[in-house]
């Protein structure tokens, strides 16, 4: 049984930029604080260099440990990967979360900023460990970790849109 959810959002920066902020090591974790139950992230170590098959090693601000393996990489437009190691309780709810990423370029012509804006689309689908877990899992990961994965996004909007003002000066 499989619990599947998303959270978009449309950021004034370019696909390439979003991209790479998404997959950045170094300063995502920032990015991610977690809500609730959720923890935030406190470092990613990868453990070889991006690519389908690479793994990252996640260390999160409660101390747990998670293991993420890339399972797409189409820079700028799409990224995906498995995450697993999960700790309880978490781990009896849930064997492992599929998240996929999509980065889409949004055209206005009343913008003038318009090839700098970028739809992001990051979906993310549980496997439950039984149809047992459903009653839990369900608001946990539908509330919880969905707001968190929105936080996440508003806070990368925060910082490319900042970067783009900068420039801008």
């Amino acid at each position: 049984m499989h619990l599947t959810f998303t959270a978009e959002r449309s950021i004034a920066a370019a696909p390439e930029a979003v991209f790479a902020l998404a997959l950045d090591h170094e300063r995502f974790p920032a990015l991610f604080e977690g809500y609730g139950p959720i923890p935030g992230l406190k470092r990613i170590t990868p453990l070889s260099p991006p690519a389908p098959g690479s793994l990252r090693a996640l260390e999160n601000r409660d101390g747990s440990k998670l293991r993420e393996r890339i399972t797409a990489l189409q820079p700028p437009h799409h990224h995906a990967y498995v995450l697993d190691g999960f700790r309880a309780p978490l781990s009896w709810l849930a064997r492992e979360g599929q998240a996929d990423w999509r980065f889409h370029a949004e055209p206005d012509a009343d913008d003038p900023r318009a090839a700098n804006i970028t739809r992001v689309v990051w979906t993310y689908r549980f496997e439950l460990t039984s149809f047992l877990a459903w009653p839990l899992a369900a608001p946990l990961l539908q509330g919880c970790m969905r707001a968190a994965m929105r936080r996440c996004l508003e806070r990368m909007a925060q910082t490319l849109e900042t970067a783009w003002r900068e420039e801008r000066r």
